[in-house]
């Protein structure tokens, strides 16, 4: 029996364990859950699975989850960072599954390293921001970091523990979004619902534009090169509108593997949940005749310019990550309440890249001083670029 910590439980990924959880009882058992906000679907869960702790990201969300639980309320690890900490650190755990949004999950992952905890990651934000000071921890303490994305659990498929001294480049393929066959001067006008409207799948608002904007797919590539130790010119990105094939691994033999399946985010956290072994899934077979025809094509970097900016903070290093992530976060926020336009998504991660002087990500309080610096530099480009439109 594994016993599991999700942070983010009441997210689309969170409920997708859940049901892994369920498919597999004798397997897997949920002792610990954070949660943001959504109190009253904790409290259904809480009900389900029975976890020793929770915690919430407010006080307030626990009056809520007590209110909505009565006499059967769980004990409360805490709130905001200190709950999620308590959560992922809980003695039973084994794995700490993380898809809590956003850049609140860092603290807590780098704790549940300490506490030996394996990782399953499906929050890119972690990676992006402190790739370093958490992949040196995890070798440190000979945790695995998992990864839960379906695309770099592809690439963990496919690697299968091979020496990169046979790897060639890592292939991440997208979907390329709702805006994929647009032309870069049609997408001015794009609204927030429009952007919302993933082909492929159900994901929540910060990511689905992220998607939109292509973003998504260059937080990937930051995210691979500490998954997997790779370099930014050993890691390409091509758009695959069927996501079927979801990535593949050139060896430098001219042999391309790649690991293909079903749009279903059980898989993965499945897969993240047995490693090493394999467990049966209740997933259906992928049928290939009914997929027709598999198509790939080149990224267009003029219509989407995400996508470069983020290899341009891969390859500067240091804390441009953390600024990129940061920016891009502000501005889609922005975005969202429409105080922003679509195409000026980028233009807010250019000009705070552009004004920052970058230092090592080598320390957690060197990382959060640049998200700081960056989100109220974005923030103040974004409020000027409002002005604007």
């Amino acid at each position: 029996m594994k016993h599991l910590a999700i942070l983010g439980s009441t997210g689309s990924i969170g409920c997708s364990a859940l049901a892994v959880v369920d498919a597999h009882p004798a397997r897997l058992k949920v002792v610990s859950m954070a949660a943001g906000e959504n109190a009253a679907l904790l409290a259904e869960q809480v009900a389900r699975y029975s976890p020793d702790v929770v915690a919430m990201a407010s006080s307030d969300g626990i009056d809520r989850l007590r209110a909505a639980c009565g006499a059967d309320a769980p004990a409360v690890a805490g709130v905001g960072t200190d709950g999620l900490v308590a959560v992922a650190t809980h003695p039973s755990v084994d794995i700490v599954i993380c898809a809590s949004a956003g850049t609140a999950g860092l603290e807590a992952v780098l704790a549940a390293i300490e506490a030996g905890k394996t990782i399953a990651l499906a929050n890119k934000e972690v990676l992006v921001m402190a790739g370093e000071l958490v992949t040196e921890a995890a070798r440190r303490r000979g945790v695995a970091i998992l990864p839960v994305d379906s695309e770099h659990n592809a690439i963990h498929q496919c690697l299968h523990q091979r020496p990169l001294s046979e790897v060639r480049r890592l292939v991440l393929t997208a979907s390329g979004g709702p805006f994929r066959d647009h032309a870069p001067g049609s997408l001015d006008d794009v609204d927030p619902e429009a952007a919302l409207q993933h082909p492929t799948w159900q994901m929540g608002r910060k990511i689905t534009i992220d998607s939109a904007t292509m973003m998504n797919k260059g937080l990937e590539v930051i995210e691979a090169r500490w998954l997997f130790g790779v370099l930014a010119d050993q890691i390409d990105v091509v758009v695959h509108p069927q996501s079927i094939v979801h990535s593949l691994v050139e060896l430098i033999d001219g042999s391309v593997i790649a690991q293909l399946g079903v749009t279903d985010m059980r898989l993965p956290i499945q897969y993240a949940c047995s490693y090493p072994d394999r467990w049966d899934g209740s997933l259906p077979s992928l049928d290939l005749t009914a997929a027709g025809h598999l198509e790939f094509f080149a990224p267009a970097f003029d219509r989407f310019p995400c996508l470069g900016q983020a290899y341009r903070a891969l390859r500067d290093g240091q804390t441009f990550p953390v600024v990129l992530n940061a920016a891009n976060e502000v501005a889609v926020g922005a975005f969202l309440d429409r105080k922003l336009g679509f195409m000026m998504i980028s233009r807010v991660i250019q000009e705070t890249m552009d004004a920052h002087t970058a230092e090592p990500a080598s320390t957690l309080e060197a990382v959060r001083n640049a998200d700081r610096w960056a989100r109220g530099r974005a923030s103040r480009v974004a409020h000027e670029l409002e002005l604007t439109i």
